[in-house]
């Protein structure tokens, strides 16, 4: 069995063992820093984290059980990799999580979908729990009465159609009511442009595009963690797509201590064109991505990561050195909030369509 949840960090563990007689471990277990190794009952339990490490995940062998905690953080890519890995006869994956949007991956493979074959559902509420404190229910009681919506996510588990503080919240609603979420299939005829965020240990994300006359698709995210630079250009290459130029936050010129090069260098000796985003401020930034909204189509199946990323990115509040700012949270949602920002500040503008020539008749002679 193991256990992962997308938040924390990989080879890191939490575990919390209550004091009662039948929850104590065992004189032969033994416990390490990711894993708790059975020696009587030659049982292995091991943590992990899953959203940028599931390609080790992959790799398991023999899983009779696997638990995901905080569920509704599973992006699509993930989802798709770890269920063929469990795959030993009658084994199990777990999922817990509390409902936050409506278009997570796992609320909408098995709540708001026909659910896999074999699949046991359950929603637990508060009502489900015969200790539900005095305290905690006149607080339940309050939001009720002060505010409806709240009430509903936090006490009855219904999801929200945007996160709270949400940058683009206004944007995806009206991209929602308009559905510019659809399918978008590649025009072989126009190239792809990407743009990357090169995140903060190795953590990247891209874009794929095309631009048309008056609009933008989307067609295609990619997103990972732990992999160098040849995975994505292999990714690229697999695609199939002609590309047109790859863009790259101003952090692609910074050479690297591996190499002694940079990507934007170490891309164009692959053969590829590119081209580093003019360096804006974040505020300037999400200026830019706001106004860019209403052009944009997206591939809802192929860019599911991406919008994932897109709806889950929010501001929240910052103290440093005593001054409270507030500015859009750094998590994992916000490498690809950050590759799209890029992409609205380093597309140039679609070309109107030229006019038609105007059609000259030839004069007509008094004497014809």
């Amino acid at each position: 069995m193991f256990w992962a949840t997308e938040r924390m960090a990989p080879n890191t563990a939490y575990l919390l063992l209550d004091d009662h007689p039948a929850m104590r471990m065992a004189s032969t277990d033994r416990v390490e820093k990711a894993r708790i190794i059975g020696l009587a009952q030659e049982t292995d339990f091991f943590f992990a984290g899953l959203r940028h490490n599931v390609a080790n995940i992959k790799s398991a062998e023999a899983v009779d059980v696997a638990w995901i905690e905080e569920a509704q953080f599973t992006s699509l890519s993930t989802w798709q990799t770890l269920v063929p890995t469990i795959r030993k006869e009658r084994s199990e994956i777990w999922l817990s999580y509390n409902p936050e949007l409506v278009t997570d991956c796992i609320h909408q493979t098995f709540v708001v979908k026909q659910p896999p074959p074999g699949s046991i559902v359950r929603k637990v509420t508060w009502r489900d729990n015969p200790w539900f404190p005095g305290v905690l229910k006149r607080e339940m009681e309050h939001l009720r009465e002060t505010d409806y919506d709240a009430y509903l996510h936090i006490w009855e588990g219904n999801p929200v159609n945007i996160t709270a503080g949400a940058v683009y919240a206004k944007q995806l609603r009206e991209m929602d009511a308009a559905g510019r979420v659809t399918r978008v299939p590649y025009d072989q005829a126009r190239p792809v442009h990407t743009f990357w965020d090169l995140g903060v240990d190795d953590s990247t994300s891209i874009w794929f595009v095309q631009a048309f006359p008056f609009e933008y698709r989307m067609i295609d995210y990619l997103e990972g963690e732990g992999e160098g630079l040849p995975f994505y250009l292999r990714q690229l290459q697999s695609r199939g797509y002609i590309y047109g130029t790859h863009h790259l936050p101003h952090d692609g010129r910074a050479r690297q201590l591996g190499t002694g090069k940079s990507v934007q260098e170490l891309m164009t000796a692959a053969g590829h064109k590119v081209s580093i985003v003019p360096k804006l401020s974040l505020a300037d930034g999400i200026n830019a991505a706001r106004t860019i909204f209403p052009q944009v189509f997206f591939d809802g199946e192929k860019c599911a990561d991406g919008l994932n990323a897109l709806r889950h990115y929010r501001f929240g509040e910052r103290e440093e050195l005593g001054v409270k700012t507030h500015e859009p949270i750094h998590d994992w949602a916000s490498h690809g909030a950050d590759a799209w920002r890029y992409f609205a500040v380093g597309i140039k503008a679609p070309k109107k369509a030229p006019p038609a020539p105007e059609r000259r008749r030839a004069p007509i002679s008094a004497w014809s």
